[in-house]
């Protein structure tokens, strides 16, 4: 089995896809934040704040993800990072719907998210082919 590691991770579509997500995730939690951050009226704070975190969170560990396996050399533990990518990229999905439910101007840009991450899991598809 070849081992065919670009001469630079960066040249990879699916990981500059996935820069390019961890961008859009932390430009958007910001904006919610600035929204969400305050306490409500009774002194309690918006849970939705969480999910603007838990997209950063998840956004941050695709890349590495996608590094781990173009290194890996046995593909059974290729297959472990593909697995974690796939769970990331659903969980990103999940957060991304419920924050659109969240009271702040910011949740107009996650149909953006949704779609760069559908043509995300369009490179991961193909990429992972290359494994």
């Amino acid at each position: 089995m070849s081992h065919n590691t670009p001469v630079n991770l960066s040249e990879l579509p699916i990981y500059q896809k996935a820069i390019e997500i961890l961008a859009l995730s932390q430009n958007i939690s910001l904006y919610l934040n600035e929204d969400l951050a305050p306490l409500k009226e009774d002194g309690s704070e918006d849970t939705n704040i969480y999910f603007s975190g838990d997209i950063v969170q998840q956004s941050v560990s695709l890349a590495p993800e996608i590094a781990n396996a173009e290194r890996e050399r046995y593909s059974e533990r290729k297959h472990r990072h593909v697995a974690s990518l796939r769970r990331l990229t659903h969980m990103l999905y999940k957060n991304s719907y419920r924050l659109e439910k969240s009271n702040s101007n910011g949740k107009d840009f996650l149909p953006v998210l949704r779609r760069e991450l559908k043509k995300f899991k369009k490179l991961q598809h193909s990429w992972m082919l290359t494994l």
